[in-house]
């Protein structure tokens, strides 16, 4: 028996396949060939015609290296690939074994939940951790589901590491992008958004425009970032976190173009919507949209429309934060809506509280590097009216910068 099976492992490598190249080839699991090759069992009667078509063999010389009573050919010498044949025992055996190979796992539920569980523990640390320290983690737990993808496992099970990998790649890109690291930051996206597209899940494909249009956004690309919003909505489904989102996103694209009257639209339309949500239980997870971020979404688009309204929304975001323990759940929300406040105030000509809220920002240390060119926006500004505090503010923004580096 072993020489036989050394024989189909040998033929296999001849023909130029890896085990798990002619796994693929037929659609099994490497580790399926595997066994095949030890003798544990033999290929399934449906797969040997496919077996032996891949090997160049004749039906006769494949039957010659396994140990099936009955063989390729079955009694007779008939070849039951070309003459219809009524039922045998093997038929029951044969649907025994399919059911048996979609319900046996290695993986399990419990490391399923555990992953998930760990994801979740990732966005909702999102606010208060530096992108840095999350992503070692999301490595880690990417490899491990990498690892579990060429294990067995049910269809469902398939199906649910597809999903955590789809969101932890994802995340990865956001934080991508918040270290300024462009083309890792694509690639997980590319990947985020190709899991999501095989598991079915539109939530994720969209929070990949979404995400898309913030990073293009923050380079400057701001009819693309108007473009990838629109498409994350389309997919999107309706009333859910990425729809909101997306939302938001259009408004800011528009509010830079220039496009006054459709940046108003785009903000009703986030205020209507996260208006019929509920709190969440986790509200700083960042794929879960909070009804409170509304407020400092809202006070960002105008001032970024120049629009002196945004002067009460930033006020409101920073005085619901900054007295109590939310602004340690929420240290990048108020150093963003003190950079807003900051450039409608120097619209204004209120020269010294616009500095104040700019050193507030910058100082605060929670300012990521894809948010820099906003603060630097402010910075800019300040020295092009040769204010005495612009030197102070730039050497603020320049140990902003190093830190961001580190």
């Amino acid at each position: 028996m072993a020489g036989k099976r050394q024989g189909f492992a040998k033929r296999r490598k001849a023909c130029g396949y890896t085990q798990e190249q002619f796994a693929d080839a037929l659609a099994v699991d490497r580790t399926t060939v595997q066994r095949w090759e030890k003798g544990d069992n033999d290929p399934q009667s449906w797969l040997r015609p496919r077996i032996a078509t891949l090997l160049g063999m004749t039906p006769g010389e494949l039957d010659s290296l396994f140990s099936s009573d009955a063989g390729i050919h079955g009694p007779l010498g008939v070849n039951p690939w070309t003459v219809d044949s009524v039922s045998s025992p093997d038929d029951e055996t044969d649907a025994w074994e399919l059911m048996r190979r979609v319900q046996a796992s290695d993986v399990g539920s419990a490391t399923l939940d555990r992953l998930d569980h760990a994801f979740d523990e990732l966005a909702t640390a999102y606010p208060v951790t530096p992108p840095q320290e999350l992503m070692q983690r999301v490595r880690k737990h990417s490899a491990y589901v990498t690892r579990l993808l060429d294990a067995r496992k049910s269809l469902n099970e398939h199906r649910r590491l597809l999903v955590v990998g789809g969101w932890l790649s994802l995340f990865g890109a956001t934080l991508h992008i918040d270290l300024k690291q462009d083309q890792a930051a694509t690639a997980r996206l590319q990947t985020a958004a190709a899991l999501a597209r095989e598991a079915g899940n539109a939530e994720i494909e969209a929070w990949c425009f979404e995400t898309d249009a913030w990073r293009v956004l923050t380079e400057g690309d701001y009819a693309r970032a108007l473009e990838l919003s629109q498409i994350a909505q389309q997919i999107a489904p309706a009333g859910g976190s990425a729809a909101i989102q997306s939302a938001a996103q259009e408004g800011r694209a528009r509010a830079r173009l220039g496009q006054s009257r459709e940046t108003y639209t785009a903000i009703d339309r986030v205020q209507r919507m996260s208006a019929s949500l509920g709190r969440p239980d986790r509200p700083e997870h960042h794929y879960r949209y909070d009804p409170a971020k509304a407020l400092a979404y809202t006070a960002t688009t105008l001032a970024w429309a120049g629009d002196s309204a945004a002067e009460p929304y930033a006020r409101e975001v920073i005085a619901r934060l900054s007295p109590s323990d939310d602004v340690r759940k929420w240290p990048r929300r108020v150093a963003s809506a003190n950079i807003d406040l900051a450039l409608v105030l120097l619209s204004e000509n209120r020269m010294d509280e616009a500095c104040d809220a700019a050193q507030k920002a910058i100082l605060s240390g929670r300012v990521v590097p894809s948010n820099h060119w906003r603060a630097l926006e402010v910075v800019k500004a300040v020295e092009a009216r040769q204010l005495p505090e612009a030197p102070d503010l730039r050497d603020a923004y320049q140990g902003l910068k190093a830190l961001g580096r580190t």
